[in-house]
């Protein structure tokens, strides 16, 4: 797709914020793909360190090694504890990084784990990653609410400066955490069922309360969940959820996967949490390349720069300064 002078502008003057990334969760992996997001203009992405499913020696030594990497290319990287480190990187050319966990499983149900993580340049985390467990009900399961742990653990968030984040939840669990938490919450992930009918994806109902804490619905870019990979469907659910929540509730997070062989071995070992009937088209996806191509069809379909700076990043950013602490 050409890119227009006038959308490259608004892009280049954006911060544009990738909420969901995932490179190998290997102590050993190699993060060298980084710079498809800097060369793509992105200026912050969110990358996972583990899921429920993961060990929790393997969730540190892969946080460990993801730091390790940032902080030994400090020329092109910087760890993100602070939205000032966001702004500093944003205006020096680096890309800003910090972590998420999809699930609590790593807390090895600690509440003081919370801020261990957090120290460690966790600024978001799951409750629960598709399956029940000990304090959320998952998307692909949903036979609980939360639970008086999963409670706490939102409490214990707010009060660390963690983001809620309720993607791979259940109905009933993430409408149950938009009462429990005092500060936004985020669907970081996740598109709308109004668009394609998915186990993954959330209805309206959960997008308007997601909004009404003052969170941001990240549209996913995997096909699956959006009915193909073109740069078209993910401004169409962008625009979905405008329309239903108001612009300063929609961002971008991708999840995009880059090592595809780590997924095909966890979808083919985890049943369980990858249903096959309900998870098909798992291997394609809208790659971080396509940023430019968002900016430019929500300029041709005559938004305004501060919207369209709001959608690429500004509105994520803004419930970084909100929460983070």
């Amino acid at each position: 797709m050409s890119i227009s002078e006038q959308a490259r502008k608004i892009h280049q003057d954006s911060l544009v914020w990738d909420t969901h990334a995932c490179f190998r969760l290997d102590p050993l992996a190699d993060l060298s793909e980084l710079k498809r997001y800097r060369d793509s203009g992105v200026d912050f992405v969110s990358l996972n360190i583990g899921m429920d499913l993961n060990s929790f020696e393997n969730t540190l030594q892969v946080l460990a090694r993801y730091r390790s990497y940032v902080s030994s290319h400090p020329d092109q990287y910087v760890l993100a504890l602070t939205v000032a480190d966001i702004r500093m990187a944003n205006e020096s050319g680096k890309l800003a990084i910090a972590f998420d966990l999809e699930g609590s499983d790593p807390l090895l149900g600690n509440l003081n784990m919370i801020s261990l993580y957090y120290d460690l340049g966790v600024r978001q985390m799951l409750l629960a990653y598709n399956k029940d467990n000990r304090a959320s009900g998952g998307c692909m399961e949903g036979t609980i609410g939360l639970t008086d742990f999963g409670k706490d653990v939102i409490k214990e968030m707010n009060h660390v400066g963690m983001v809620v984040d309720v993607s791979h939840m259940g109905y009933r669990a993430t409408m149950e955490a938009f009462e429990v938490s005092t500060a936004p919450v985020i669907f970081s992930h996740s598109n709308p069922n109004g668009l394609w009918q998915h186990a993954r994806n959330i209805s309206d109902e959960q997008i308007r309360a997601c909004a009404q804490t003052g969170g941001v619905i990240g549209i996913n870019g995997i096909g699956d969940f959006l009915g193909g990979t073109s740069s078209e469907l993910i401004v169409q659910n962008i625009e979905y959820v405008m329309n239903l929540a108001g612009p300063e509730h929609v961002g971008l997070g991708l999840d995009y996967v880059i090592d595809k062989q780590e997924l095909i071995e966890y979808v083919e070992m985890y049943p369980d949490i990858f249903p096959p009937e309900k998870i098909k088209d798992y291997l394609s996806f809208v790659e971080p390349e396509q940023f430019p191509e968002f900016t430019e069809l929500l300029w041709q379909k005559g938004y305004s720069e501060q919207m369209i700076r709001g959608i690429l990043g500004g509105n994520f950013l803004r419930v970084a300064e909100q929460v983070w602490k």
